[in-house]
């Protein structure tokens, strides 16, 4: 008897937390995982990766099997594709980053003497010292030292991405088996089932649509570009097209170089129209078609989706800022699977249209 006693003691005692109590812990169970992830980012990056694509490219997969196209077979398009479209990224970016690298000092010496004249107008309104902080604020320095920070790191990002192509080709090599492995291994029910189904179509379609108007996005771009005559638009066209996956910044980081680099190549009337171009093609795609194609959207709201950009970004780098979006969204159909974290999933989700109550005096 003593044991149940023991037992029954133990169970009256877990339930004798206080609030505050069982909110530290669930802290501390938060900062441990936290901890963990950024610990273990450099193994988890590529693996993200590599499941969001075999998550994007499973219906391809599917489609060519109904098609009596074995599975072998299938799994090697799907690894040609990647394969080739990588590879033309690839050689596309570096060679154009090399020859903006080679051009560097030429556009360095104009911001300098461009830099020199805002300073020199800035002190004429009245704004003392402007000579000295511009040349500093604006340092060409720092990017050339980022130039040659991406041209050194080129190396292992190649190696990160054929990485991701193996782990995408194993991933969809045991794709079929993973659902039932699931289903045995947490006894998963309809409505977990449905839930699980529910998370790979949302992060499904936002991945295939986000694609889609980036690549429409970085288009646009390299026309804009090319009718102005801005050098290396096809650098700056596939910097808009990652950049468009990035929520909230993306659209205002893309076209930061670019329209500095109008407004040292062809003056401040160029850069402005170049400003204003970026800002019609990410109003038009972002705010109109891309809405409109999206349909209900992912239900996050726009400050979860800002806050997420800056934890993920924060926790697993750059990788974390492209990926913001899908892994909010399926931290917040985890969250609303259990009663007790549904709350936060509520918090996290799009905004509620609260119904008006009756007044209790009125007849």
């Amino acid at each position: 008897m003593a044991p149940i006693v023991c037992g029954e003691h133990l169970m009256t005692s877990n339930h004798a937390f206080s609030a505050p109590a069982r909110s530290l812990l669930v802290a501390g169970a938060f900062a441990l995982v936290v901890t963990v992830l950024e610990a273990a980012a450099p193994i988890l990056v590529p693996i993200l990766l590599a499941v969001f694509i075999a998550i994007v490219t499973t219906p391809i997969l599917r489609w060519m099997r109904s098609r009596g196209i074995p599975k072998w077979g299938a799994l090697m398009v799907i690894a040609f594709v990647l394969l080739d479209v990588g590879s033309l990224f690839a050689l596309i970016t570096t060679g154009a980053v090399e020859g903006f690298r080679n051009s560097l000092p030429t556009y360095q010496e104009r911001f300098m003497a461009f830099s020199y004249q805002l300073g020199g107008w800035l002190e004429s309104v009245g704004a003392g010292g402007s000579r000295e902080a511009i040349p500093d604020l604006l340092d060409p320095n720092k990017l050339v030292h980022g130039v040659r920070l991406l041209l050194s790191n080129a190396s292992g990002l190649f190696a990160m991405g054929f990485l991701v192509l193996l782990a995408t080709i194993f991933i969809l090599l045991e794709a079929p088996t993973i659902p039932a492995k699931l289903r045995a291994a947490f006894h998963l029910t309809e409505e977990g089932d449905a839930r699980l189904k529910r998370l790979l179509d949302t992060v499904n379609r936002y991945m295939q649509i986000k694609t889609l108007t980036s690549f429409g996005t970085a288009v646009c771009v390299w026309l804009l570009l090319w009718v102005f005559g801005i050098d290396f638009a096809i650098l700056w066209a596939v910097l808009a097209f990652f950049l468009n996956f990035v929520p909230v910044l993306g659209n205002i980081l893309m076209m930061i170089p670019p329209v500095l680099l109008a407004l040292i190549q062809t003056g401040p009337r160029t850069a402005l129209l170049v400003a204003i171009g970026y800002l019609v093609i990410n109003t038009v795609i972002g705010n109109v078609l891309e809405p409109r194609i999206m349909g209900k959207g992912l239900g996050v709201s726009t400050l979860a989706i800002f806050i997420s950009l800056l934890f993920w970004g924060w926790l697993f780098g750059t990788v974390g800022m492209f990926l913001a979006v899908p892994l909010t969204a399926a931290v917040v159909i985890a969250l609303d699977a259990n009663p007790h974290t549904r709350p936060l999933a509520i918090l996290l989700g799009p905004e509620i249209t609260e119904v008006a109550t009756p007044d209790a005096d009125s007849p």
